[in-house]
This record gives structure tokens, C-alpha cells and sequence, in this order.
């Protein structure tokens, strides 16, 4: 089963963008600035319970199997809240270009990882890791720390959002070793 959620959807129905939206444009930042700040700590995790709870109803959904989330830029936190929310749920985690996966704030989503129970991947982009270069090593301090297992990479080249095919700085090469990583998560964690 796959569910894909507007996680906006307090503030503005979908899609919250237009197809191939240019994310460098003023405009365009400001309106996805306004939304991203609309999501809060407490609501990500209220609404992961809510999410995963309404998928187990589904006479679908095998109960008993572990359940993966991945997630993309602001999507990232969104990743880590919902392993920690829901941790007998998740059994893997991917986050691509995770923006805010380290903060300095008590609500810090590297700080939730004592909670969980995901193996993780976490794909980050050069630039994001030029600009905190000291994140990577505290997740992967925080993980180890947990003893749980999380393949931590930057990718080389690339820039922050080179996953999504309509990006103009996709990277398909590193995109796709990134989705092959993920896969293969998935396949270790769920075997």
C-alpha cells in the first residue's frame, strides 16, 4: 500500500504547487516558505499517528509487516517524526536533501532518533552539507548512540533537490543511486 499526503492540507488543498515550479523563484519560494512554516513538531506527529492508524484499517494492509516513509526537503523532519510517532510501524526510513533533519532547537528531528526503530537512509545533497557541515556527523552520532542502522552519504555533485526528474538541478545519476539505495533498504528492512 502507498499513501501520499498533502502534508499542507490545514492551509491549502493540493497541488500546492504547479508541475516543474521553479523553487529558486521568489514567488514561488515565499508561497512554499509560508506553508513549510505552517508545520509544527506536534501536528507532524499527530498526523503520522492519524496517517498510519487509517492505513492499518485498510483491510489491505498486512498488520503484521513493517511500513517505510520516505520523504524529500521539508519532507525529511516529516520522515524522522513519523518513525518516532509510529517506531512498531516503521521499519525503514529514506529522507533525500532533508533540510532541518539538525537543529538546534529542542524539537530537533535528530534528537526523536532514541525513539525509533527504522533502518535509515539519509541522501544528502553537497551543497546542504557545505552549509552544515557538522550535521551529518551528528546523525550519525545520534543513530549509533540508538545502535541503529542508517547509511548517512553526501552525494557528490549534487544540489539541494537533485532527486525529482522535473527539478532544474536533477542529477539523474546520483538520484538514481539514491533510489537504488532505497530500495535496497527496503528490501533488507522488509525481507
Amino acid at each position: 500500500s502507498v499513501l501520499v499526503v498533502n502534508p499542507f492540507y490545514r492551509k491549502q488543498k493540493a497541488p500546492t504547487s504547479e508541475p516543474g515550479a521553479d523553487f529558486q523563484d521568489p514567488a514561488t519560494r515565499a508561497q512554499l516558505m509560508a506553508l513549510a512554516g505552517s508545520l509544527t513538531a506536534d501536528t507532524a506527529m499527530v498526523d503520522a499517528k492519524a496517517f498510519l492508524g487509517w492505513l492499518d484499517r485498510q483491510a489491505s494492509v498486512d498488520k503484521a509487516r513493517k511500513m517505510g516513509t520516505t520523504g524529500y526537503c521539508m519532507g525529511g523532519p516529516l520522515v524522522f517524526r513519523t518513525a518516532a510517532a509510529v517506531p512498531e510501524r516503521i521499519g525503514a526510513a529514506a529522507t533525500f536533501h532533508g533540510g532541518g533533519l539538525v537543529t538546534d532547537k529542542p524539537d530537533s528531528p535528530h534528537l526523536l532518533v532514541p525513539r525509533m526503530k527504522a533502518q535509515f537512509l539519509i541522501a544528502i545533497a553537497a551543497n546542504d552539507d557545505q552549509r552544515e557541515p557538522k550535521a551529518k556527523d551528528t546523525l550519525r552520532e545520534a543513530f549509533a548512540a540508538a545502535k541503529l542502522p542508517a547509511e548517512i552519504e553526501v552525494y557528490k555533485g549534487t544540489l539541494h533537490g537533485w532527486c525529482p526528474p522535473d527539478a532544474k538541478v536533477y542529477n539523474e545519476a546520483q538520484a538514481e543511486k539514491a533510489w537504488a539505495r532505497m530500495l535496497a533498504l527496503f528490501k533488507t528492512a522488509f525481507a
